[in-house]
């Protein structure tokens, strides 16, 4: 007798163009079991209306597969008999997770998230993963302090970036970065740059890209060691052998409410407690006792994150227009960042408000996030919102820009007005130090 073949699972991956296509590679890719019907996109301007390509989808979807914008979600679940929805985007309060779980199961369809055992890969050489609590706590700055300290012991090591593949994927599937000209090759947006030119500027190599198990294979041929800098605040793709995690007293009680932040805190093998110099000792001592009670093994490293501008004299007594990176006061949910603090740091007589000189998809970055105060996030994912944000920048009556990007903006636009810049980089507050703990932990792992 004929037996028909099983109903493939009809699913729907809730994504903003990083984790949500790693899981698909590694997780649905090449299991008939089933059909990914869609992904949905969220947080990033512009990136649905996309398809992710048959050439990244491979043999099971012949014609790549559909990127709607998310509020599409309850038509999709519907139309397309989608039996269920896997959350695969980071940086979301546990309300907002529980509101689009809610949605997908009140359209009949099961609401799912996946763990480190499935998704995460393993690598032939070892891995440090830097991750976080929040967006903005300051991993990136963790992250060069590990590279700086692992060259120290003359251990090779490649950056792996989170993804942030937002232009053509094809393209896009595996990226190497080692000179500022590969910024321009791969044409990045002004996001990509904040994330991978202060590794260049160190002489670290970074891969980045769609497909992590390709990214991996590369990166392994390169280095003895693997640093794995992560977005937003998710879990790793790799599977790491010593896990670091950075945790925000700036905003005190997030590492018990954020998703997949609390997932790192539980997971973590050292805990940075960062911006001890500029956040309350009360908000100090809430992170600290909320980090031990999720994780009471893992030693916690007081840092702070320290401001630094190259020409004080810009700022002090001066108008002055801040620049901040836009992710940490987005949908990181700061007010304010380090351009703000080295403003006031510096003296400016008066910062001023970017709100009424905002346009296009610059003013619809205030309305959507309307806790932003007097600055000005750094907002470029493609040349049609850089061009805003520069138009936005010529409309200030200000002495000077203050410029708290992680990138030299000059590379990518011309400004009429001297420009300060700002940059961070983390100070070790207590004993033992970040350095001696990870070396610690490196001589025990197996050569």
């Amino acid at each position: 007798m004929y037996s028909f073949p099983p109903r493939r699972i009809k699913t729907i991956i809730m994504g903003a163009a990083g984790r949500d296509f790693h899981n698909f590679n590694v997780c649905f890719r090449e299991d008939d079991r089933f059909e990914v019907v869609a992904f949905t996109a969220s947080q990033i301007p512009g990136i649905e209306r996309r398809v992710y390509p048959f050439e990244l989808a491979g043999q099971l979807y012949p014609s790549g597969i559909p990127i709607h914008a998310e509020e599409e979600l309850t038509q999709l679940i519907s139309r397309l008999q989608a039996m269920q929805v896997v959350l695969a985007y980071s940086d979301l309060s546990y309300q907002e997770v529980m509101h689009k779980a809610s949605v997908v199961l009140a359209s009949g369809a099961d609401f799912v998230l996946q763990g480190p055992r499935s998704t995460m890969l393993h690598a032939k050489v070892p891995v440090i993963s830097v991750c976080a609590v929040r967006t903005g706590a300051g991993k990136s700055t963790v992250a060069r302090k590990i590279t700086d300290m692992l060259r120290k012991l003359n251990r090779k090591v490649v950056v792996v970036r989170h993804p942030m593949p937002y232009g053509d994927l094809r393209a896009q599937a595996v990226q190497r970065f080692a000179i500022y000209e590969d910024l321009d090759r791969y044409n990045c947006t002004i996001e990509e740059r904040e994330e991978y030119e202060p590794h260049l500027e160190k002489g670290n190599v970074v891969f980045a890209g769609v497909d992590y198990g390709r990214i991996l294979s590369a990166a392994e041929k390169e280095s003895e060691i693997i640093l794995w800098d992560g977005g937003n605040n998710d879990i790793p793709f790799y599977v790491p052998d010593i896990h670091i995690v950075v945790a925000d007293p700036l905003r005190p009680g997030h590492e018990t409410s954020y998703y997949p932040g609390e997932v790192n805190v539980r997971m973590a093998d050292i805990i940075v407690l960062n911006k001890v110099d500029t956040a309350t000792r009360d908000a100090i001592e809430v992170v600290r006792r909320n980090v031990r009670q999720l994780n009471p093994d893992a030693p916690i490293v007081e840092t702070a994150s320290s401001v630094r501008v190259n020409d004080p004299k810009l700022i002090e007594g001066k108008r002055v227009l801040v620049v901040e990176d836009g992710p940490t006061v987005t949908h990181g949910d700061m007010p304010y960042g380090a351009g703000m603090m080295a403003s006031r740091k510096f003296g400016a007589r008066q910062l001023v408000d970017p709100k009424p000189l905002a346009i296009g998809s610059i003013k619809e970055t205030f309305q959507k996030y309307p806790h932003l105060e007097s600055v000005l996030p750094a907002m470029g994912y493609g040349e049609k919102q850089i061009s805003e944000l520069r138009q936005t920048i010529a409309k200030a009556d200000c002495d000077t820009i203050v410029v708290a990007t992680p990138i030299d903006i000059t590379r990518i636009m011309k400004l009429d007005r001297p420009t300060v810049r700002v940059r961070y980089e983390i100070e070790e507050r207590s004993k033992p130090t970040l350095e001696e703990i990870v070396s610690q932990k490196l001589r025990r792992l197996p050569s």
